[in-house]
């Protein structure tokens, strides 16, 4: 939601910040590179993106995201295993994306929507594979999502 957006019901409150002058220099030129035209509207953007990280969210709360994957192909029963625990979730995994990196790796999305504790459960079962590389729960939506 950008700032012209903004229903007319939400208010503005202004508050200060203060930071050392290296710090402001480096997010004044990381925001316009990214195309930002002030800082309110970037610390606007970084205060809701830090709302929706995980560790903040109630672990009943339904919420959609994703889970990415890189994970060894070759590794005995791994992708039987991906597969059998994708069912096993199927009221939770919206869609999944399959991608063959190189000869033996594959990178696997997973788009999820449900409550976080099991979204997490989920992704701690993919984590702790023996060939999995990477996985990461991404929570990018919260509320009106059931």
């Amino acid at each position: 939601m950008k700032e012209k957006e903004m229903k007319e019901k939400d208010t503005l409150i202004r508050f200060g910040v203060s930071m050392p002058e290296e710090l402001v220099k480096q997010f004044d030129e990381r925001i316009a590179e990214q195309g930002y035209t002030n800082r309110s509207e970037a610390i606007r953007d970084l205060v809701r993106k830090s709302l929706l990280d995980s560790e903040w969210t109630k672990s009943d709360q339904v919420v959609a995201g994703t889970i990415v994957m890189v994970y060894d192909h070759h590794i005995s029963n791994l992708p039987l295993y991906l597969m059998e625990l994708q069912h096993k979730f199927h009221h939770e995994i919206i869609s999944t994306m399959h991608v063959h990196l190189n000869h033996d790796q594959c990178l696997e999305i997973l788009v999820v929507k449900g409550p976080l504790q099991r979204l997490r459960n989920l992704h701690q079962m993919i984590q702790i594979q023996k060939g999995v590389a990477y996985a990461e729960l991404s929570v990018s939506h919260l509320g009106g999502v059931e």
